[in-house]
């Protein structure tokens, strides 16, 4: 702390009554209901935003790739029912890389799909198996910033990367309940050290550096501050704040990259702010985060809030913290 004309401005304390406390994303707006017309959902269940901050939403149920503007403006639809080049069954996860390029976890397919941003077929890889490149059920897929493509195989419990056209990199993970193994792992975030993944049915969350080598972990069943009711998507902002979607109790809880418990909030319900089943969450430009609420078959958007340091006088703090 600094002292300056008689004012002090806090910026490091361990007083027993901080001056301020974190702050959850304030609600912005929503978009989307259910139905299969433009901007209408059936179970969207996966969102990322693009560098030019445009989001695009796996609609699963309508078998379908929607794009939106940052405001929830419809622009665009790609996909139809099938497994032709560029058709879908139950798309689960949707990516864009720092180029524009989609990447859709095709999941009834058992494969990946890429495609330009307006939604033209580039190429596709996977087929239905155990072998590396093959896929039982792939749920999310995430554009590292290293350029490779991570998904989580799911059924396989373990994670697979490729290179951005479909070339096989590495694997990791396997059943179980240990260290570095799965049981239906789900939603997948990559920063530039670490890989993080929502182990679905074990209730937790495991860090991994870009090898696939165990970090940590955290995370139980329940529905206490860092327990989790199956935990589905998950982002990580610049801060190092970690944004899980935590899906049978109706929230969303932010830790921090070593997995200590920051905040919880939402509830059950389909007012502002409130959540059916949140399924994935993704962050874009200007501290926007943006969650698939998937049972209200909508997108709400939230912006981040900044933790501003308050000056206070002398004698404020000695009022405030004044013993009895």
């Amino acid at each position: 702390m600094s002292l300056s004309a008689g004012v002090l401005f806090v910026t490091l304390f361990t007083f027993a009554a901080p001056l301020w406390a974190l702050d959850p994303p304030v609600y912005e707006s929503s978009f989307g209901q259910s139905g299969n017309g433009n901007g209408q959902f059936t179970i969207p269940f996966a969102i990322s935003v693009a560098p030019n901050g445009d989001v695009y939403v796996a609609d699963l149920g309508n078998d379908r790739i929607q794009v939106f503007d940052a405001n929830g403006v419809f622009k665009l639809k790609f996909g139809t029912s099938g497994a032709g080049d560029g058709q879908m069954s139950t798309p689960n996860g949707v990516a864009v890389d720092l180029s524009g390029n989609v990447y859709v976890a095709d999941t009834g397919n058992n494969r990946i799909q890429k495609f330009n941003a307006t939604g033209s077929f580039i190429t596709k890889w996977g087929t239905a198996g155990t072998g590396n490149g093959q896929f039982n059920t792939p749920y999310r897929v995430a554009a590292g910033p290293d350029g490779n493509i991570y998904v989580t195989d799911a059924f396989n419990n373990r994670i697979q990367v490729f290179t951005n056209t479909g070339g096989f990199v590495l694997k990791f993970g396997s059943g179980g309940t240990g260290n570095g193994q799965f049981n239906e792992p789900c939603g997948i975030a990559v920063t530039a050290d670490a890989i993080y993944v929502s182990d679905l049915r074990n209730n937790r969350i495991q860090k991994f550096d870009l090898t696939g080598a165990f970090i940590l972990k955290w995370g139980t069943l329940g529905a206490g501050d860092g327990q989790f009711n199956l935990p589905g998507g998950l982002a990580v902002n610049a801060s190092g704040t970690v944004y899980v979607t935590d899906l049978q109790n109706d929230r969303i809880e932010e830790f921090n990259t070593s997995g200590t418990f920051l905040l919880s909030w939402g509830s059950q319900g389909n007012l502002p702010g409130q959540f059916a089943s949140p399924a994935d969450v993704a962050l874009g430009p200007g501290g926007a985060v943006y969650f698939a609420d998937s049972d209200n078959d909508r997108v709400q958007k939230f912006v981040e809030s900044t933790v501003a340091v308050t000056p206070i006088t002398w004698g404020q703090l000695k009022d405030r913290y004044a013993h009895p």
